[in-house]
């Protein structure tokens, strides 16, 4: 679903149907640590981008919100981590170097 800055997140979900007025992040509400998700939080998310740069089913995102400097201003820290792996990945958009390599590979034989 598009957010309010116009990303597509798989996590995003809306619901204005005949009256309500309903926004939420489903990766944040998984995570109890989070404070409040706003909508504003998701102009500067980084889940879009890891969505569209990287689709391999074995990588989990974990988000919360945290506060700024001073408790001034909001943003969203994202963790990853890798099933097949069974390690935390560093760089989401790239994943964990495992995995990607095995697409590679199956493609050479499968041509």
């Amino acid at each position: 679903m598009r957010t309010p800055y116009g990303q597509e997140c798989p996590y995003y979900y809306a619901d204005y149907h005949r009256g309500r007025n309903e926004e939420l992040c489903r990766l944040v509400e998984a995570s109890p640590a989070s404070e409040p998700w706003i909508p504003d939080v998701c102009k500067d998310c980084p889940v879009p981008a890891i969505a569209r740069a990287n689709a391999c089913e074995h990588m989990t995102l974990q988000a919360r919100v945290v506060k700024g400097f001073l408790g001034f201003g909001r943003k969203i820290v994202v963790e990853a981590y890798c099933a097949k792996a069974q390690r935390n990945v560093s760089e989401p958009q790239i994943g964990c170097g495992q995995c990607h390599g095995d697409a590679k590979i199956a493609d050479l034989f499968n041509e």
